[in-house]
């Protein structure tokens, strides 16, 4: 997608429509929207005051005019903000990612954004573009008919009596997030008969080569001789091999704190039957979705390789498919895991927290100091929380705080959950160390945290629940249904405000 920076005379714009952003309640009575109203023959005005058009975020509401001497766009298209006081910098992500889809429709190819945000022109620019990126995204890859064939080729962001420079170095950046955010939302939408752990490998080395970062994968042979049988346990089902996916970036010049490595660890459960303790047939489907945490950990790291912040980051994804045959685990199992600790299996549908478990201590053994993992793990979280909040949890409250703080920058919330020793007692088991499962129908969100725990030895630690948010089961105005890419931006801008 082409994007430009524009810093004057924003109603001249060398597009086909001009999009602007309108509050609610306002009245197009100076400046820039003074202008466009003569544009619109007084048309904005006359929309505002008959509220056809109230601003709510989300809507919209298009406007032809004539172009006419330097004016070349034939459309002006409103985009509702909502209150003006409530308006953020993330919000300008959804605002062009609203006009991108709406004038796609339209078979627009170009418009000039006016996002009407004070602020830094570079974040600005930044958002705009990843907005309209990331609006893009559709789940018909694998139609033939009826496919989305209309697409806005070119923005342009204008940002009043700001610097150029600063402008085209956040269209750069909204780029590279939009490209990363959509590379982990086509991993996630992947059938699982083609997105199999060792195409999630091979894609993952792909994206390696093309980025200049570090890969190395392990397979099952390796696992089993470093101990991980947690992990294999839940691999014995399927005829598909698991996979260890590491991805490691190490900047040119690192001004990190010295022996400091952070690890972001995924979940790739390729597809989740629930093994012999199998999920009802009703929304099985979904479980293509289970390796949406492993994604979000390869599209971070695609962004952080071309983004080259200066610190250290190391990307683990433990890609798995839970399935049920004669060599699956079963209810009962006991297995030993990397770090020694046995582990009680009694329901074979925690599959998440056993493959996240080798996982994170594998983090430590390659010098992690702080952890972050992420993974669709439990659906409580979703009774929780819904589809608006992501469960956070860990060991360590400035590193829970400093993800939250990321998350509200972006636009992702996330909502934190208690651990404590008591609900670890919850997971004793009578003829091992821990159980995969704590008391049915309580607090199962932080059973599965307080299991990954048990993992962790010295590192500062943080959980992520995506499973209410990782997908979205209804299109909304500035995105496609289906896999969000939440975190994403979170994680980006944790690892550089660690630099």
């Amino acid at each position: 997608m082409e994007s430009q920076a524009l810093t004057e005379n924003f109603s001249e714009a060398n597009v086909d429509a001009l999009a602007v952003v309108i509050f609610k309640g306002e009245k197009p009575s100076s400046g820039v929207l003074k202008d466009l109203d003569k544009l619109a023959g007084g048309h904005i005005a006359a929309v505002l005051k008959s509220e056809e058009f109230k601003g709510e975020t989300g809507e919209t509401a298009l406007l032809r005019i004539m172009p006419s001497g330097k004016v070349k766009a034939g459309r002006i298209l409103l985009v509702g903000a909502g209150d003006k006081a409530e308006y953020r910098l993330c919000d300008v992500a959804v605002a062009s990612g609203t006009a991108t889809r709406y004038l796609r429709k339209c078979n627009v190819k170009s418009f000039a954004l006016l996002p009407r945000f004070d602020g830094d022109a570079a974040a600005i620019a930044q958002n705009a573009v990843q907005g309209s990126v990331t609006s893009q995204f559709e789940l018909d890859k694998y139609k033939t008919v009826d496919k989305t064939d209309k697409a806005v080729t070119k923005i342009v962001v204008f940002v009043e009596s700001s610097k150029a420079a600063d402008l085209k170095k956040g269209l750069i950046r909204g780029q590279v997030i939009g490209d990363s955010m959509n590379f982990t939302r086509d991993l996630a939408n992947e059938p699982p008969n083609i997105l199999t752990p060792t195409e999630m490998a091979n894609r993952a080395q792909k994206m390696a080569k093309e980025t200049g970062i570090k890969c190395e994968i392990l397979d099952e042979a390796k696992m089993t001789k470093l101990g991980m049988g947690s992990l294999m346990s839940v691999s014995h089902g399927s005829e598909q091999p698991a996979k260890l996916i590491v991805l490691r970036y190490t900047p040119a010049k690192s001004t990190g704190k010295k022996g400091e490595l952070l690890a972001l660890v995924g979940k790739g459960i390729t597809f989740d039957t629930g093994g012999i303790s199998i999920k009802p047939a009703e929304g099985m489907d979904a479980m293509k979705y289970d390796m949406s945490g492993g994604a979000t950990v390869i599209g971070t790291m695609r962004a952080i390789a071309l983004l080259k912040p200066s610190v250290p980051v190391i990307g683990i994804v433990a890609a798995v498919e839970n399935m049920p045959d004669g060599k699956a685990s079963r209810p009962s199992d006991v297995v030993t895991a990397s770090n020694g600790k046995t582990v009680e299996i009694l329901n074979t549908d925690a599959e998440g927290r056993l493959v996240l478990a080798d996982a994170v201590a594998y983090a430590e053994t390659q010098g992690a100091t702080q952890i972050i993992d992420m993974a669709t793990l439990t659906g409580a979280v979703i009774v929780a929380l819904g589809d608006q909040n992501t469960g956070i949890m860990g060991n360590d409250q400035e590193l829970v705080d400093q993800i939250r703080d990321c998350g509200m920058e972006n636009g992702e919330g996330f909502w934190q959950l208690p651990l404590s020793k008591e609900y670890s007692k919850q997971i004793k088991s009578d003829i091992a160390d821990i159980k995969n499962i704590g008391p049915r129908g309580k607090a199962g969100t932080i059973m599965g945290a307080v299991f990954i725990q048990e993992f962790i030895d010295k590192a500062k630690w943080a959980h992520l629940d995506i499973a209410g948010t990782a997908w979205h089961d209804t299109a909304r105005a500035h995105q496609a249904k289906g896999p969000t890419a939440v975190a994403v931006r979170t994680l980006i801008s944790f690892v550089e405000r660690s630099q």
